[in-house]
């Protein structure tokens, strides 16, 4: 945000596979009650372009039910803004249970209007400069047992 706004959302992930169930992907399994804004709506009432929105393919961990896959998330501002970012599960994988295989860690990364990619952590505050991007890549969810079970 900025001075005349400030802007807050959950951002989905992939869920954990179990005895019987896939792993589901790009859902909200840290919060309840939450919805990631629309992009429609991300783009009319804020200063920003939604450059990618998507499921993040492969970031679910494999096993007999493989993990839900995380999501990518690619903002532009189109004016100079502050972006604040929480996040987990960026260096610790999210686990897989009797025998599966964890998901992926999740990434946030900014890229400079050169080119260069500098992944900025879990928790960060900083500026955000027209002509950069935010990429935020979530962690995929654990799978569940021996993809050879």
């Amino acid at each position: 945000g900025d001075d005349r706004f400030g802007y807050y959302e959950t951002i989905a992930g992939g869920s954990g596979a179990g005895p019987t169930w896939e792993g589901r992907s790009g859902v909200h399994t840290h919060c309840t009650n939450t919805r990631i804004t629309d992009p429609e709506i991300l783009e009319r009432r804020y200063p920003v372009l939604l450059r990618r929105f998507g499921l993040r393919k492969g970031s679910g961990g494999n096993g007999k039910h493989k993990g839900g896959d995380g999501v990518i998330r690619e903002i532009e501002p189109l004016r100079p803004l502050v972006m604040s970012i929480l996040s987990e599960r960026r260096t610790l994988q999210p686990y897989g249970l009797n025998g599966g295989e964890p998901g992926m860690t999740g990434r946030n990364l900014l890229v400079k209007k050169d080119g260069v990619v500098l992944n900025i952590g879990a928790k960060r505050s900083g500026s955000l400069s027209v002509g950069e991007r935010l990429v935020i890549e979530t962690p995929g969810g654990g799978g569940y047992g021996k993809a050879t079970d």
